[in-house]
């Protein structure tokens, strides 16, 4: 036992040696992100570009404000992502919930159309989506026209449904012997079991929305509604780009995310392996 114990120990040193080199592979873009915002275009660009903090972040991120209203881009960008995330979870854990744990006609089917509207290309919906949005619903420059077109999230169905299988169909029987109510076995019983794999969808859903460019490009036509990432890209024209604005927006862009995922990363892991339980 002692050997083997031994050997486990070199292995796992080995393992942390080849580990570390790849981890300082995978930091390096951040990190030159962090650095080139802190620095003016001239150095950026210069012969031996600086790798280490400089003193013009300030600088960089007035010209950002001033070319494209930054802080409210930010604040559009984190109210839309915020909202998006919680309903979206919300939709997607009861139509998981109903296709995991109930019985009803047509219920294999309709998931199964539900799955194949995944092999349906963004492309093609994107322009009846946009006349349903803008000039049916006048949706267009308002929250509501980024947020509610994908809600009902294909992937976010069938990662909670696979995630509620494995919640025992005893523990909800005797919840109901006891006499509770359909909706609070949901909000009650089921919901707290599967909470890794709501962490887990979390993370992607709010990644999904925080990073979305398309979309949000095409629907919101006016400065003051712009999300962050539309913002950003306004930086890149033809005869200019303000690279040192954009390494300020991409820096401070990046923030929220990590706070979200430091917070919920002990159950991200736990929540992935939970969603993939097969039939």
């Amino acid at each position: 036992m002692r050997g083997k114990a031994a050997r486990d120990r070199v292995s796992a040193v080995w393992l942390h040696l080849a580990l570390i080199p790849l981890a300082l592979l995978f930091l390096a873009p951040l990190w030159i992100m962090l650095v080139f915002s802190t620095h003016p275009e001239t150095a950026i660009f210069s012969p031996n570009p600086p790798l280490w903090f400089g003193g013009a972040f300030r600088e960089n991120f007035d010209g950002l404000q001033a070319d494209t209203n930054f802080l409210r881009a930010l604040g559009n960008s984190t109210v839309i992502s915020v909202a998006y995330t919680l309903l979206s979870m919300l939709l997607t854990s009861l139509a998981g919930f109903a296709f995991a744990k109930y019985t009803f006609p047509g219920r294999n089917l309709l998931f199964g159309l539900i799955l194949a509207t995944l092999t349906i290309p963004t492309f093609v919906t994107i322009i009846p989506q946009f006349i349903l949005v803008a000039r049916d619903l006048k949706m267009s420059n308002t929250y509501w026209a980024v947020i509610l077109p994908t809600l009902a999230n294909t992937i976010g169905i069938f990662y909670m449904r696979q995630a509620f299988q494995t919640v025992p169909d005893d523990l909800l029987a005797a919840a109901r012997i006891d006499g509770a109510s359909e909706p609070r076995i949901f909000w009650q019983i089921a919901l707290p079991v599967v909470r890794p794999a709501l962490a887990a969808l979390a993370i992607l859903l709010f990644l999904a929305s925080w990073n979305d460019y398309l979309w949000p490009l095409i629907v919101l036509t006016q400065k003051d509604s712009y999300t962050m990432p539309v913002a950003l890209g306004t930086l890149v024209g033809l005869t200019r780009v303000s690279w040192g604005g954009i390494m300020v927006g991409t820096a401070i862009a990046t923030v929220p995310f990590l706070m979200v995922f430091l917070a919920l990363q002990r159950h991200f892991v736990a929540g992935i392996a939970g969603g993939a339980v097969k039939d």
